[in-house]
C-alpha cells in the first residue's frame, strides 16, 4: 500500500549555482549559458515564468583562475559556525565569499532562505549522475532524484547521502530550505567534455521542469528509492616520515564506482607491487574513487552503505486539499 500524500509548500524561488570549485566547468558554461538566455529572454519581453531561477557564478575569483579555490574551499564554508564568524581584511576571499551567499541565498536555516538550491560539480570519479544531499527524508530533493532518473535512461543516475546535521552541513546547497549538489564525471579538471556538459545541462533542464510541475499542483507517485548513505572515507597509504603516498588505487577497483567492495578484495596497488586489500569489517559501496581533489584532503575512495527508502506522493500544498484530495494531475514512473 502506497504512503499517505505529503503536502509541501511551493517552490518559489530556485538557485543554479556553478563555479563553487572554479576549474569544474560544466557548470560553469551551464550557468553562463543560462545567464545569456535569461538575458536574451528579458530582452525579447519573454520572461514570464512562474518560478524565479536565480543563475549564480559563486565563486567568479577562482572561475577566472581555472582553480578549485584561491585560498580555501568555498564548498566546506557553510557550517554555521563558518557563516557566523568574524569577517576581515585578512579573511579568506572564500570565508567572506560565503557569508555574501548566505546573505544572497539564506539566511541558512531562515524562513528567507530560498527554496531550492541547485549546486553543480564535476568530479574526475567515474559515478555518473549524483544527487548529493544531507538528508535522507527531503521528499523534494528525492522526489526530484526520481524525476532525474527516471528521464536520463542513458546514465546511471543515483543518490548520495551525507548524515549531517544542518548546523555542520558544510556545502553551498545546504543555504536552502532544500537543498542538493548535482555531481557528474568522470570529468578531469580545468575541461569541459560534451557529454558530461550535456547531462548535467539535462539534468537542470528536468529539474526545473519538475518544480514548475509541482508548482502547477501534480500529483508526484512515491516508491521505493535506492540512497547510498556515507560511511567512511579511506585514505592512501602513507610513508611514515614524509606523509607522501606509497600506493595508488588497485587497477581492478579504478572506475569501478559503487561496485560492492568486500572484505579482502584487492584496494591499492603499492608502487613496488604489491597488492593491499581491504581490511573493513562489512561490505560496502565504494564511490568518489581516486578522486583527484581529494588527494589533499587525504581521501582516496568514500565508502557508503545501500539501503531502500520509501518515498511518499507529494503534491503543491494549496490549502484547500483534504485527506483523499485527487489532485489535478498525476506523474508516475514506470
Amino acid at each position: 500500500m502506497e504512503r499517505e500524500r505529503v503536502y509541501l509548500p511551493a517552490l518559489s524561488r530556485v538557485a543554479v549555482c556553478g563555479g563553487t570549485h572554479g576549474n569544474e566547468l560544466s557548470g560553469v558554461h551551464v550557468v553562463r549559458e543560462r545567464l545569456k538566455e535569461k538575458q536574451q529572454r528579458v530582452d525579447d519581453e519573454e520572461d514570464e515564468d512562474v518560478v524565479s531561477v536565480s543563475n549564480i557564478l559563486t565563486n567568479p575569483r577562482a572561475v577566472q583562475q581555472c582553480r578549485r579555490y584561491t585560498e580555501t574551499d568555498l564548498n566546506r564554508c557553510f557550517t554555521r559556525a563558518t557563516l557566523s564568524s568574524a569577517v576581515s581584511d585578512r579573511t579568506p576571499y572564500e570565508i567572506a565569499r560565503s557569508q555574501e551567499l548566505n546573505i544572497l541565498l539564506g539566511p541558512k536555516g531562515s524562513p528567507q532562505a530560498v527554496d531550492l538550491v541547485c549546486d553543480l560539480h564535476n568530479t574526475t570519479a567515474n559515478m555518473g549522475v549524483c544527487v548529493i544531499a544531507y538528508s535522507d527524508t527531503d521528499w523534494i530533493c528525492l522526489h526530484i532524484f526520481k524525476y532525474l532518473q527516471h528521464h536520463m535512461s542513458d546514465v546511471p543516475v543515483r543518490y548520495i547521502h551525507f548524515d549531517l546535521p544542518c548546523r555542520e552541513a558544510y556545502s553551498l546547497d545546504s543555504l536552502g530550505k532544500h537543498g542538493f549538489a548535482l555531481e557528474i564525471g568522470p570529468q578531469p579538471h580545468g575541461v569541459v567534455r560534451s557529454n558530461v556538459y550535456t547531462y548535467m545541462k539535462t539534468g537542470v533542464e528536468l529539474m526545473l521542469d519538475w518544480v514548475r510541475l509541482f508548482n502547477s499542483g501534480t500529483v508526484f507517485a512515491g516508491g521505493l528509492v535506492e540512497v547510498y548513505t556515507m560511511v567512511s572515507a579511506i585514505d592512501y597509504p602513507r610513508e611514515r616520515h614524509t606523509h607522501n603516498i606509497m600506493a595508488a588505487i588497485h587497477p581492478e577497483l579504478q572506475d569501478q564506482d559503487f561496485c560492492l567492495l568486500r572484505p579482502n578484495d584487492p584496494l591499492f596497488e603499492t608502487f613496488s607491487g604489491a597488492t593491499l586489500r581491504y581490511q573493513g569489517p562489512e561490505p560496502l559501496y565504494a564511490f568518489f574513487i581516486n578522486e583527484c581533489a581529494y588527494y589533499e584532503k587525504g581521501i582516496a575512495l568514500s565508502l557508503a552503505r545501500r539501503r531502500s527508502v520509501e518515498v511518499p506522493p507529494v503534491q503543491m500544498k494549496s490549502g484547500l486539499e483534504h485527506p483523499g484530495d485527487p489532485g489535478t494531475s498525476e506523474e508516475e514512473e514506470d
